[in-house]
């Protein structure tokens, strides 16, 4: 019985883990007064770019990955949820 059990709970485990449960809000900071943070559709810099973002917007950080070296956090605007992408970590606030 025990053994039937443990393959569920670890599923559980896995797609908790994938979900948006863990959010936490953030804000761009360090892209300068007079650029953008770019919003991509992918994480890394071979994706499309969504739009720009100057520093102080707000965000709403989802799940980071790694990707070259570089780790990318999926992002949504905080005034504008259905809004999301791909930045650089590099460029979030750690509030």
């Amino acid at each position: 019985m025990h053994r039937s059990i443990i393959p569920v709970i670890l599923t559980f485990i896995l797609l908790s883990g994938c979900s948006d449960f863990a959010t936490e809000r953030t804000s761009v900071v360090g892209a300068g007064p007079d650029e953008l943070l770019k919003l991509r559709a992918g994480p890394g810099l071979g994706f499309s770019v969504v739009l720009g973002l100057p520093d102080g917007t707000s965000l709403i950080r989802r799940d980071c990955v790694t990707e070259i070296g570089q780790l990318w956090c999926r992002v949504s605007l905080t005034a504008a949820p259905q809004i999301t992408g791909y930045v650089s970590a590099d460029y979030l606030s750690t509030r």
